[in-house]
């Protein structure tokens, strides 16, 4: 599944733990804590998910073999 549609099915799950996390988080004085840890943590690790998937799909520099003698490198 490395295409670009990872990245929405990434996020739609994303979204619905965060919902989750909103109607699920216990009770008390401490329940905005609660969401807040939780949905900032979810967002935090799609957004690092993201990042590091998309500089595999689409790397800056492409690698080079470095073990072949100059006239037999593929162009």
């Amino acid at each position: 599944m490395a295409n670009g549609w990872s990245l929405l099915v990434g996020l739609i799950v994303v979204v619905a733990a965060s919902l989750g996390a909103w109607f699920f988080s216990p009770k008390g004085e401490n329940r905005t804590v609660w969401r807040s840890v939780l949905i900032l943590s979810f967002a935090s690790c799609y957004l690092m998910w993201a990042i590091v998937f998309l500089a595999q799909l689409h790397p800056l520099i492409s690698p080079k073999k470095s073990d072949m003698r100059p006239g037999r490198a593929p162009e």
